[in-house]
């Protein structure tokens, strides 16, 4: 990979405050453990504490070269699940137990992106790298080394993996700026392609909430959906309708259609969503609303959401078939 890094960045023990987000590309087990383990051990030197959640693999690896380094956390990615959309409350939460009374944290995620299943899985990860950066903007309290496996390079995949990424890792405790990070507000999201041939549609408005599920729940059924599925994705149907029914111009269209072993609801409707991070952030007890797109991704294996002012809002549920 091409990183488009510049001059070295300020050491991680200088930098007292902002979130540090680094990008680190490696080749093979030795690579791995040189930037990882560099990562861990500035940390350690600086007293403070790491949580790492990398695949099973590469936990084995870490575990052995560190020796029951008691500051050092392992935690087990695979309970946020595949989809993206969960992992930013993960690392919130994980953070926030080993970040009590101040003391700085450093995160090592590592997502196995070469077994992503679809173009919908890397394009939502990329999303969600660059979220990362909008939701820890205001923390000082911890930084996160996401390592990634450039064996078999997919140089487009990583290099728009990078543009998320602040900081470029390339070879054990060099951090460089990446003139490629996509700074700012504004984040390019990728348009959504058209549904497969053969979808099904059908438009709803207030009191069709019954009609919807119906809908659903027959065209999953038909698809293949297994039953313990279809009563998550009852209720992750019925939050977005209401969504739109209560903010997007009170009603929308529902479009359904099977695309590579995965079952896809759609739904559009005129609203609009500014708060890119709706969903993303576990909602307090105290709140009131805005639980509808947390619950669709805590019950759908994948969530993609594209809104604007022009165009409207766009959720697509997806439900993976058991081959």
């Amino acid at each position: 990979m091409s990183a488009n890094a510049s001059a070295p960045a300020t050491p991680p023990d200088r930098q007292s405050a902002g979130f540090r987000h680094e990008m680190f590309p490696y080749r093979g087990e030795e690579q791995f453990l040189t930037g990882t383990l560099g990562f861990i051990r500035e940390a350690l030197e600086a007293d403070e504490a790491v949580v790492v959640a990398v695949p099973a693999e590469k936990t084995s690896l870490l575990q052995h070269e560190l020796g029951g380094e008691g500051a050092v956390t392992f935690v087990d990615m695979t309970t946020a699940g595949s989809n993206p959309g969960r992992h930013i409350a993960a690392w919130a939460t994980w953070m926030g137990e080993h970040g009590e009374g101040g003391r700085r944290v450093r995160g090592v995620g590592e997502t196995a992106w070469h077994t992503v299943r679809s173009a919908a899985h890397l394009s939502e990860l990329r999303n969600h790298e660059w979220l990362l950066n909008r939701a820890f903007a205001d923390s000082p309290a911890w930084s996160m080394l996401c390592p990634y496996d450039a064996t078999d390079e997919d140089q487009g995949a990583l290099e728009s993996l990078s543009r998320c990424h602040p900081l470029i890792r390339q070879e054990g405790y060099t951090s460089s700026r990446n003139d490629g990070y996509l700074s700012g507000e504004l984040y390019p999201f990728e348009a959504l392609p058209g549904p497969c041939d053969g979808y099904q549609e059908v438009s709803y408005t207030t009191g069709d909430l019954a009609v919807v599920r119906s809908k659903v729940a027959q065209c999953a059924t038909d698809a293949g959906v297994p039953r313990e599925a279809l009563s998550k994705l009852a209720v992750a149907v019925t939050e977005i309708a209401t969504n739109s029914i209560r903010h997007g111009g009170g009603g929308g269209t529902l479009r359904t259609w099977t695309q590579e072993s995965v079952f896809i609801c759609e739904f559009r409707d005129t609203g609009y969503m500014a708060d890119v991070m709706l969903g993303r952030i576990r909602p307090t007890a105290e709140q009131i609303g805005g639980r509808g797109l947390w619950l669709a991704h805590q019950l759908c294996d994948l969530v993609e959401i594209r809104s604007s002012h022009d165009q409207g809002t766009t959720v697509r549920l997806h439900t993976d078939i058991p081959q």
